[in-house]
């Protein structure tokens, strides 16, 4: 007869709480009303919100292809037959 939490782990955390759900569904309710009240200010914001994700999207997005070398070298030599290479 074992419980779930019968003191041996962790509690879980709060995002896993009743608690929890009720936050989650009271802001999508909010948010659904400020937005069908308010829908011709975020209309007019919409262009102002896109320029904002751009340098957002190139700050959180760079990490996923290992960023840029930093030196004044690159890590593959030229390949042959390319301009520039010495071939």
């Amino acid at each position: 007869m074992n419980s779930a939490h019968d003191g041996g782990g962790p509690p879980p955390g709060f995002w896993r709480s009743r608690h929890a759900l009720g936050l989650i569904v009271f802001g999508a309710a909010a948010a659904y009303f400020l937005l069908t009240e308010h829908l011709a200010h975020v209309i007019g914001a919409l262009p102002y919100l896109l320029l904002l994700a751009c340098p957002l999207m190139h700050l959180f997005m760079h990490r996923g292809h290992g960023g840029h070398p930093h030196g004044g070298s690159h890590d593959k030599p030229d390949a042959p037959g390319r301009p520039g290479s010495g071939n």
